[in-house]
């Protein structure tokens, strides 16, 4: 299908485009974007007032299958992603079975381009069935197109094997992403251990439990060579290790969840397990660094950690239900509001941290718009106004600290490879 999109303010941190143009999309392929194009189309769609900007990478999601289809499959967490302007997502490998051979990787791969409306890329396993004791073959998962290995949900407790993975992940280029927590230091915790967990009679989490793995793994990589990209970052000390390594010039990276940059631990009400997520909601010092760390480029990635959960599991009660929020579906909106419109980050620094640098982690040929680059785009109304309802996600998890809150801007076009995968379009 020939695709033009015309009038819309295109922002591209690849070609530094920051202005009105009109993109053509021909074969999957962006063929030109130019002040002004005139040629027949398939379809014309009037981008007037909206930004236009190449499709979002989620390094960070969780879809549940196989194993925990109740809580998510396949198509429907890549529903919810294009709702959620996201063309491509990392799938994390805590399914049942783990994702932790070549043939899972094959065949994980081949129900996707079924199944999926947007591209998914799935995370190998570090040790066989997430268990801590034995490496899996990280090189014949490279062979099948894996990008990424991850423990994501624990980490890998024992250093020496962890060095090992790291070494050939550097050998196979593979990059690693690290859910940091010493599993040691939880002591049963569910929440950040701070004065709200005192009134609220839980046990808490403390920032160290992060930030000793955090650095653990920081040296790991700087021995290694490997490629290290820390997940969800949640602690001010986090921030400033993540400072220093890249000061020091490791090859070292780091994401915030939308979560994790616009709440706080004060913000959660009593016994709402909708809140409860792993690593917990911090501090307002930690917010604010990890705010800090984005505007200054500290922190590379903003990802979801979409985590979604059955309503049972999640009515349970704080303590005794599971880790875990969605966010693939209003991770813009959040973003748009608590950063762009607040003047934090701008609309091309946004697109920077929410597409151009997860390409470049993942080694990709995406998150541009440059011409003969893959046509994965997102048109955003930076002005709608909208309110998450919960019973409105496409995502079968509907566990959300964000329901009922007014967001300032939203998706209204995903395109993946040339292709409309979602509307919430008016024509004009």
């Amino acid at each position: 299908m020939k695709l033009l999109i015309q009038n819309g303010h295109v922002i591209d941190p690849d070609t530094g485009k920051d202005g009105i143009y009109d993109v053509l999309v021909a074969e999957g392929r962006i063929l030109r974007v130019d002040r002004h194009i005139d040629e027949e189309a398939d379809r014309t769609v009037n981008a007037e007032g909206l930004y236009v900007m190449p499709g979002i990478i989620d390094l960070h999601v969780h879809l549940r299958d196989p194993g925990l289809e109740y809580k998510e499959t396949l198509q429907t967490g890549a529903l919810a992603a294009a709702k959620g302007g996201v063309t491509t997502m990392c799938a994390m490998p805590n399914t049942k079975p783990v994702t932790d051979s070549p043939e899972m990787i094959r065949s994980q791969r081949e129900r996707a381009r079924k199944e999926c409306a947007v591209h998914v890329s799935f995370v190998g396993a570090v040790t066989k069935g997430q268990e801590g004791k034995e490496l899996t073959d990280i090189a014949a998962m490279k062979k099948e197109g894996m990008l990424c290995i991850s423990e994501d949900g624990k980490s890998v407790m024992d250093a020496g094997l962890y060095r090992e993975a790291m070494k050939i992940a550097a050998r196979e280029n593979v990059l690693v992403l690290a859910h940091c927590e010493d599993k040691n230091m939880v002591a049963g915790g569910v929440m950040n251990a701070c004065k709200k967990a005192e009134e609220l009679g839980l046990p808490g989490i403390t920032n160290g439990v992060e930030d000793v793995i955090a650095a653990r793994d920081i040296l790991l990589a700087k021995e290694t060579g490997a490629r290290l990209h820390l997940c969800h970052c949640s602690t001010k000390d986090s921030v400033e290790l993540v400072r220093l390594a890249k000061e020091a010039g490791l090859p070292v990276s780091a994401e915030v969840c939308p979560h994790h940059f616009t709440l706080t631990s004060e913000d959660i009400p009593c016994d709402d397990a909708n809140y409860k997520m792993n690593p917990p909601l911090r501090e307002r010092e930690d917010v604010d660094a990890l705010i800090d760390g984005l505007k200054k480029g500290i922190i590379d990635v903003i990802s979801t950690d979409h985590a979604p959960h059955g309503e049972e599991e999640k009515s349970r009660g704080f303590a005794n239900s599971p880790f875990g929020i969605v966010g693939l579906e209003t991770s813009v909106g959040v973003t748009m509001t608590e950063l762009v419109h607040t003047g934090i980050l701008t609309p091309m620094e946004m697109a920077d941290r929410m597409s151009f640098r997860p390409a470049k982690l993942l080694g990709i040929d995406k998150g541009s718009l440059a011409e003969g680059k893959c046509a994965d785009v997102v048109l955003i109304d930076p002005d709608k106004e909208w309110t998450v309802r919960r019973e409105e996600l496409v995502s079968k998890g509907k566990n959300t600290p964000f329901d009922g809150r007014k967001l300032r801007g939203a998706v209204v076009m995903t395109i993946v490879d040339g292709e409309i995968v979602y509307t919430d379009m008016e024509e004009k």
